[in-house]
């Protein structure tokens, strides 16, 4: 199976660039972490038991408050396991992934999608993105979908 994920390498100055998933084992850039933002704390918990239902229970996960919207990413990628648990966040929701694999990546998605949970957006760490801000991440994705959306109709 193959999938898009948005992938911003590039200054916001230039396009973003998508990039096609594959099964791959080969680990995505970055520590193993999912930084997760726009999660309340039901949803959290929620989230946690779509990750263990996934096999995926052990990545470590960081969870986003909107404090921490000026915060850069390689920052907050490196925040210990459970960072931001029961806070809630006013942030966008976003999925942030680095490090595991681009099979456990299309894993996730796919079981996020079955849950029937509101979408979140996606992101792969990258060493360009790992120096912006999250704010600046989020802001970029989200139009990332609004193109995408106006490209589906």
């Amino acid at each position: 199976m193959r999938r898009a994920v948005g992938r911003t390498r590039l200054p916001m100055t230039e396009k973003s660039t998508f990039e096609k998933l594959t099964s791959s084992q080969q680990p995505l850039y970055g520590p193993r972490r999912l930084l997760l933002c726009g999660f309340g704390p039901e949803a959290q918990t929620k989230f946690a038991t779509l990750l263990d239902w996934a096999g995926m229970a052990d990545v470590p996960k960081v969870w986003a408050t909107g404090e921490q919207g000026a915060a850069v990413l390689s920052e907050l990628m490196a925040l210990p396991d459970g960072s931001g648990a029961g806070t809630a966040s006013s942030l966008p929701r976003a999925v942030i992934v680095g490090g595991i694999t681009q099979a456990q990546l299309i894993h996730l998605m796919n079981a996020c999608k079955r849950s029937g949970m509101r979408p979140p957006l996606w992101a792969c760490l990258t060493p360009v993105s790992e120096t912006w801000p999250l704010e600046r991440l989020l802001a970029e994705l989200a139009r990332e979908r609004a193109a995408m959306e106006k490209r589906r109709r």
